[in-house]
C-alpha cells in the first residue's frame, strides 16, 4: 500500500472488517492515477475513486488542493465550513478549493452504497487530505 493510500485510508475512517464478505463499513479510496502536472511546475494530479458505504460517512478534513468530484453512483451530503449542506446524486458534481475545510461527507442514503471519482491538483508530494484543526470545525449557525 503506497503512502497516499495508507494516509487517505487513515483521514477517511480506514477500512473495517465486512459485515458480510462483500459488505466494506468503511468509507474507502482507492488511487486510480498520479501524475505529475508538466505545465505547472510543482503541482500533480490524484484520481481516486471513494467508495462510501450505507450510512457511511468521513471525519472533518481538508484537502489544500482543489478538488473535483463526481457522483458515479448513489447519493452523498457534502459540505464545506461555512456552507450549507450540499445533496448531490450520480451525475453531479462537487468542488472543493485548496482554502476549504470539509466538514460533513456522508452517504445520503442508509442501505445504498455511493461511489465518487475524485480529482485533485495539489502540491506534488503533498498529502492529498489531513485531518481539519480543532479550529477548523463545523460552522453551522455561522454566515458563510
Amino acid at each position: 500500500m503506497n503512502k497516499v493510500t495508507t494516509f487517505l485510508l487513515v483521514v477517511l475512517g480506514g477500512i473495517g472488517p465486512a459485515r458480510s464478505a462483500e459488505v466494506p463499513t468503511k468509507v474507502s479510496a482507492t488511487p486510480l492515477m498520479q501524475r505529475a502536472l508538466t505545465d505547472i511546475a510543482g503541482k500533480e494530479g490524484l484520481l481516486l475513486e471513494v467508495n462510501i458505504p450505507p450510512g457511511g460517512s468521513s471525519a472533518s478534513h481538508r484537502h489544500d488542493a482543489d478538488v473535483f468530484v463526481y457522483v458515479l453512483a448513489g447519493s452523498v451530503i457534502m459540505q464545506v465550513a461555512g456552507g450549507e449542506p450540499q445533496t448531490r446524486v450520480a451525475g453531479q458534481t462537487f468542488f472543493e478549493s485548496p482554502t476549504d475545510v470539509h466538514v460533513r461527507s456522508e452517504n445520503a442514503s442508509k442501505t445504498k452504497p455511493a461511489k465518487l471519482l475524485v480529482f485533485f491538483v495539489k502540491n506534488a508530494g503533498a498529502p492529498a487530505t489531513r485531518p481539519a484543526a480543532p479550529t477548523e470545525g463545523p460552522t453551522e449557525g455561522k454566515s458563510p
